[in-house]
């Protein structure tokens, strides 16, 4: 008994530690305020994989459109990737974006071939991904284009949140939109610290030729996710120092939540499925440590069904967990401005 609750607390201060940590780090990360650019500005090419978005992609679209920065200074280009529905009809609406096919078949990641696909066609020396289920604001190509010429990064990594459901009180909705920001904030801290590599490949831009220079997806192609933190860390392995986070409130991008349960669940199996791939060993001990005070929990549960001492235990140990977590996702949601989660 007494071993169970020692490797827990032991856990639980490790776990402590970490999340420290990135709330420091996240609250050391300055508000970057864009400029309004004085000189020109970056050209970007602004590349999109989409598959069945005939719901999405014309909101996404607008959305563009509607950007403050220069039209001339960016191109838009829609990948549709094999799909059934009215993806292809809607982009062919909008005489200025670029619809590209992919007529590929039997490949592991569709998506990569898509970016790979547009990166070949695109004109420009800054690619921009996002995906078809998103919402861009007004200023989000200032805000990078700002960034970037202040501070010269080949990889920029910026924040996501999630548009909320038209019924907000939805559990599925709190709990998504709580542990995307704790992801959020993990995202930033990490990047600025320089400790690991994360990102999310809804709102993420990198230098083309950079792209080249590590040979794009290679080595990466046969896993099916991965088109955004594989690659990260690749470009990471030659140009360690050139990584950067944006953590603009112009630079979110929204995008659409899992819409069920099952939804949810197949999005992190996906989103787990390349962890095996990390070659970044120092996410995979944090990533490792977590895992293990998460497993702890439920270790107690079960052990609470022979002796009622671990539920005290269990209840102790959750409350230690939340006041240990509240400080760092207050401070992130107050970036996001979602306290009311």
């Amino acid at each position: 008994m007494a071993f169970l609750f020692i490797a827990v607390l032991l856990l639980l201060v490790f776990y402590a530690i970490i999340i420290a940590y990135y709330r420091n780090s996240w609250r050391a990360i300055p508000d970057y305020q864009p400029k309004n650019m004085l000189i020109p500005g970056i050209k970007f090419s602004v590349i999109i994989p989409a598959r069945n978005e005939e719901q999405n992609i014309g909101r996404l679209l607008d959305s563009l459109q509607a950007q403050s920065y220069s039209r001339e200074l960016f191109e838009i280009i829609v990948v549709d990737d094999h799909s059934t529905d009215a993806t292809a009809n809607i982009v062919r609406q909008y005489n200025d974006v670029k619809l590209l096919q992919l007529k590929e078949d039997g490949i592991n990641s569709y998506k990569k071939k898509a970016i790979e696909k547009a990166i070949a066609e695109a004109q420009h020396e800054w690619i921009v991904c996002t995906d078809a289920d998103c919402i861009a604001p007004p200023d989000w190509l200032l805000a990078f284009s700002s960034f970037i010429t202040d501070h010269e990064p080949v990889f920029v990594a910026a924040p996501v949140s999630l548009i909320p459901f038209k019924k907000k009180n939805s559990i599925l909705y709190i709990f998504q939109a709580l542990d995307f920001l704790t992801l959020q904030g993990i995202t930033g801290a990490s990047v600025y610290k320089r400790r690991h590599n994360m990102c999310n490949g809804a709102n993420l831009a990198y230098k083309r030729e950079v792209f080249y220079e590590v040979d794009g997806f290679k080595g990466i192609d046969k896993i099916a996710s991965g088109d955004d933190m594989l690659l990260m860390h690749k470009i990471w392995k030659r140009y360690p120092d050139r990584i950067a986070y944006i953590k603009s409130k112009e630079a979110i991008i929204e995008t659409e939540a899992a819409p069920i349960w099952k939804a949810f669940f197949n999005q992190r199996i996906r989103w787990a499925s390349k962890a095996t791939s990390y070659d970044d060993k120092r996410i995979f001990v944090v990533l490792l440590l977590v895992y293990l005070f998460n497993v702890s929990f439920l270790v107690l549960a079960v052990a609470s069904f022979f002796e009622i001492v671990y539920f005290f235990g269990l209840i102790i140990f959750v409350v230690l967990k939340t006041i240990i977590e509240v400080p760092f996702v207050l401070g992130v949601s107050r970036f996001f401005q979602s306290k009311i989660l």
